[in-house]
């Protein structure tokens, strides 16, 4: 299926953009179970263990924590848990990242699941913040991740988005469904020929999108 020909692209951050399993994903882990610990007097194993039957169970770990303990302030939280200084210590941008991007015509925005700092802070760290018209993170959602609908909704409200023109490029299959039911375009990033029924496109890495972009049109 053809994308949008004037299309507005809304980019995940972690694994989209850049690679965050080898460096960023372990230290927001490590940083989270800390905070656990610290907030609900747990050892650091039983704080690890939470915060992964969390993540399992709602999405995110945060949500846990909103819905189970209500005394703890999701801003502190995320703020602790992504400790910019660390976070920015070691970046593994995705191959030809700028290229790819500025080889893309019309608007992009970020739509991460990260807080607003994380985000902002992690597309200049790569160099790329001039890409982006805006950044919609967990904040702009009201702490609903992706997939939950809200978000999606919220998104297209903040910029009075046409959602038949905009393009979700992610590396979760999951969060490809409410933009498929919105009417917006959809790109997987996945290695391996296992397919998915959201996915418009489906690419190995995410340089592949501007060349298949560019035989579209």
């Amino acid at each position: 299926m053809p994308l949008p020909c004037s299309p507005i692209w809304l980019f995940d951050l972690d694994n989209t953009l850049h690679d965050a399993s080898r460096h960023a994903f372990p230290t927001i882990d490590t940083a989270m179970t800390g905070f656990i610990a610290d907030a609900l007097t747990l050892t650091e194993a039983d704080a690890s263990k939470l915060r992964v039957a969390y993540w399992h169970r709602y999405g995110a770990t945060l949500l846990g924590l909103i819905r189970h303990h209500p005394h703890v302030d999701p801003r502190q939280f995320l703020a602790h848990s992504h400790p910019l200084d660390m976070l920015t210590d070691q970046l593994h941008p995705m191959p030809r990242l700028k290229r790819t991007l500025a080889r893309l015509p019309g608007r992009k925005y970020l739509f991460t699941n990260g807080p607003q700092d994380y985000a902002e802070t992690m597309l200049a760290a790569l160099g790329i913040d001039r890409s982006f018209d805006g950044v919609f993170a967990i904040e702009s959602a009201g702490y609903a991740p992706k997939p939950q609908p809200h978000g999606y909704h919220m998104l297209l409200r903040r910029w009075r988005l046409d959602p038949h023109r905009c393009v979700l490029v992610e590396d979760t299959a999951a969060n490809l469904k409410p933009a498929r039911r919105l009417g917006m375009a959809t790109v997987l990033i996945r290695k391996g020929s296992r397919r998915c029924a959201w996915a418009d496109w489906q690419i190995p890495d995410l340089a592949a999108l501007a060349e298949r972009w560019s035989r579209q049109r």
